[in-house]
């Protein structure tokens, strides 16, 4: 199959290509619906990619990309499955779609925070909020009793 292209957006404004060499497809027998073929015919994929030593990264989407995935490594090896389909040319097709959705989320930088100054009339209702609780709990005091 051709190189696996992701496209353009945050993090990645060219997008990534993926030569075809560095992705590894492995096949074996789905589970689920298929009738008469489906002891025969190997149509599970599993799409294997090594982000440690891959071309398509620059350094800084490499960390950024090893980082967010972390819990879906084993080692530095994504693999992606997919079995949904009964042919193997459409499950080869979902699992490099599904592999170009996870890198093009996962090299989006994150978002920075701005920090910004409460406006003057949140700060207005915060303080008279405060003092309608504060009269609501003198209201409960004892009458006379003077602190």
């Amino acid at each position: 199959m051709p190189d696996l292209h992701v496209t353009p957006g945050p993090g990645a404004p060219r997008g990534l290509r993926v030569p075809d060499g560095e992705l590894l497809e492995q096949f074996s027998r789905s589970s689920g619906p298929g009738g008469q073929s489906v002891n025969t015919a190997d149509s599970r994929v599993q799409l294997s990619l090594n982000l440690g030593t891959t071309t398509a990264l620059s350094e800084v989407q490499r960390s950024r990309v090893l980082e967010r995935l972390a819990s879906r490594l084993s080692g530095t090896v994504l693999t992606i499955s997919a079995a949904e389909h009964r042919s193997q040319r459409q499950n080869r097709t979902a699992a490099r779609q599904r592999m170009a959705d996870l890198l093009r989320e996962a090299v989006v930088p994150a978002a920075v925070r701005r920090a910004t100054r409460p406006t003057r009339g949140s700060q207005h209702r915060r303080l008279e909020g405060k003092r309608q609780r504060s009269e609501t709990k003198a209201g409960r005091r004892r009458p006379g009793s003077q602190d």
